[in-house]
């Protein structure tokens, strides 16, 4: 059963000093470094996702609070990951192998999965990262990253739904947004059957 690993929008404006910063993201970004030095050659494909926004006045779909409203931190967010800017970057303490296939999501629009992004430089008809998985018979994913309660959460729910038989997110290389979401988000994930699981 071959497998994949995606590794979830570890980017600067995620972690601490960013603008949409979350506890324990640059802790979660030297752990996933950590766990790819040790495991990554175990995995026959790694996947990084990022958030690649277009900037205001495009509001990204309502994705970026605009018009003088304030975010709700539910469905509209400050600007952030804006394509191109030092936050888009991932963050200093991820260190990722040279093999990885590199994702963009939430071009001018409200991407949460990385399963909705494109693959950067995609081989023909393997634009999708679903497509891609399924090219690579990939059926196992490990799912980690930033944020548990959204990101995480919507990109396994999708592995699992488009592209793998055993889909687990590695909680302890993860970050939240907010204990309550995250035990809902988790709750959720378990009822739709992705395993919830410690880093070997």
């Amino acid at each position: 059963m071959k497998s994949a690993l995606i590794v979830v929008d570890v980017q600067n404006d995620f972690c601490e000093g960013g603008a949409l910063a979350v506890a324990g993201g640059a802790e979660a970004a030297a752990r996933i470094t950590d766990y790819v030095k040790r495991h990554g050659a175990e995995y026959d494909t790694v996947v990084a996702t990022r958030d690649w926004h277009a900037p205001l006045p495009d509001t990204n779909d309502g994705h970026f609070a605009a018009d003088g409203e304030g975010p709700d931190y539910v469905t509209t967010w400050p600007v952030h990951c804006v394509a191109g800017t030092s936050g888009a970057e991932y963050h200093p303490n991820l260190v990722l192998p040279e093999r990885t296939v590199h994702v963009v999501k939430g071009e001018s629009r409200q991407d949460y999965s990385g399963f909705q992004g494109r693959v950067v430089d995609a081989p023909d008809g393997l634009g999708r990262l679903a497509d891609l998985l399924l090219a690579r018979n990939v059926a196992h994913v490990d799912v980690v990253g930033i944020a548990t309660d959204f990101c995480v959460a919507s990109t396994a729910i999708d592995a699992r739904r488009r592209a793998a038989t055993v889909v687990t997110v590695l909680t302890d290389l993860t970050a939240a947004v907010s204990a309550p979401t995250a035990i809902k988000a988790l709750t959720e994930l378990t009822g739709r059957g992705v395993r919830l699981e410690e880093s070997r």
